[in-house]
């Protein structure tokens, strides 16, 4: 039937990337819209009560609460599963409610998990401050260095979790390497691929277990909505993150899901654009500061390893000055570029990460993962290159760069 062709998985699995971004997950109701429905209901009535019983024993397929499935929801799910190339996902209310949702589901007192340093900094404050507290041990260490990965999973490692190009250091990490090393002692990897999304980077291909993001940033791209997602084998999203879920809460609304799926038609085209526009400005900055990070530019120490891993240098770089007030005077200095601390947006935004993002994490923390007080991220946008350029040329000849 049509109005169930962009659900039947049997035919989407094989269209390819462009089309099941655009169909992919498209459930139609009785009224044949084009559009997706966006399905503000809290809950779902039943004509007889054994229905309404069996669906709560899991025995009926059909929908019992909004905390639990939306059909808005379960249509962006679907997509997301599509493009990722993952059984099953459960989208969430923002990008930090799918990294805690994915950690505590599996994570109790008494356990360890092994964390890469260049973290987002809500990221890094799990690993430094909830999950110890709550009695997991955590072990942070340099993600780039597969011997410190080796070092630091034990046979009781339960969790690997790193994020891969990481915020907002750059930093490159070999999941396959990391994957090998943590499905030894039997511990699942799981990475965020907020920066990269699944347009240039597929961890799941590459040996993660699970896959989790911030779809607040290029998934909606537009600054418009929060969103999460975790993607994984249907044993990991059913039995193990969905209790947690059904549990707590962090469900995403149908309201966010609908514009995220309007934004996925578009993820390919924009992802691509604004990776090249951000290779023209990270050739020109190249040029003009004493350091910038780009995966994309051969003057990336990973740069090799960042090409095998991603079909693009992504949209995302770090500028390096001398200290905060040369930092805080170039951003000042910006008139089309705006201040801003969110990514993956359609405009180029430039923000202080040691003032902003990873204010709340401890100095030694914040120097561990090499963010200096002179350190910019920024994310590159739609706008003309050239224009941003002439954006970029004034300021840092204000700093005298």
């Amino acid at each position: 039937m049509k109005n169930k062709t962009g659900h039947d998985r049997s035919i989407t699995r094989t269209w390819r990337p462009a089309t099941q971004a655009v169909r992919g997950g498209t459930l139609r109701s009785e009224f044949g819209e084009t559009s997706e429905a966006m399905f503000l209901t809290s809950g779902y009535s039943y004509d007889v009560a054994e229905t309404a019983a069996a669906r709560f024993r899991g025995d009926d397929a059909g929908m019992t609460y909004s905390r639990l499935q939306n059909p808005t929801v379960a249509m962006l799910e679907e997509r997301l599963c599509l493009m990722e190339g993952a059984e099953a996902c459960r989208a969430q209310a923002s990008g930090m409610a799918a990294m805690t949702a994915t950690l505590l589901a599996q994570l109790s007192a008494g356990d360890h998990m092994v964390a890469a340093r260049a973290l987002f900094g809500s990221c890094r404050w799990l690993a430094d401050s909830l999950l110890p507290r709550l009695g997991v041990e955590v072990t942070v260490i340099d993600g780039r260095d597969l011997g410190a990965w080796e070092r630091a999973i034990r046979k009781d490692t339960k969790v690997c979790f790193l994020e891969t190009p990481a915020n907002p250091t750059l930093e490159i990490i070999d999941i396959p390497g990391v994957a090998e090393r943590a499905h030894a002692v039997g511990a699942r990897l799981v990475v965020d691929n907020a920066f990269a999304t699944p347009i240039l980077q597929r961890p799941l291909d590459m040996g993660a277990d699970v896959v989790a993001y911030s779809a607040t940033k290029m998934m909606d791209g537009q600054g418009r909505v929060l969103a999460g997602a975790v993607l994984g084998d249907e044993a990991f999203i059913n039995d193990v993150l969905l209790p947690f879920q059904r549990n707590t809460g962090p469900i995403l609304s149908p309201f966010n899901a609908w514009v995220v799926l309007k934004s996925l038609e578009t993820l390919s085209l924009r992802v691509h654009h604004q990776s090249a526009n951000a290779l023209k400005v990270a050739s020109f900055l190249d040029t003009r500061l004493p350091r910038l990070l780009y995966p994309g530019l051969t003057s990336h120490p990973q740069h090799d390893l960042a090409m095998q891993q991603m079909t693009a240098g992504g949209t995302i770089m770090a500028l390096f000055f001398d200290d905060r007030p040369q930092a805080h005077a170039f951003l000042d200095a910006l008139e089309l570029i705006d201040i801003s601390n969110n990514i993956g947006d359609s405009r180029t935004l430039c923000t202080h990460p040691a003032s902003t993002t990873h204010y709340g994490i401890s100095e030694e923390a914040r120097a561990d993962m090499g963010i200096t007080e002179g350190m910019l991220r920024m994310s590159i946008g739609l706008e003309d290159p050239e224009d941003l350029i002439e954006d970029l040329d004034p300021a840092l000849r204000t700093v005298g760069l």
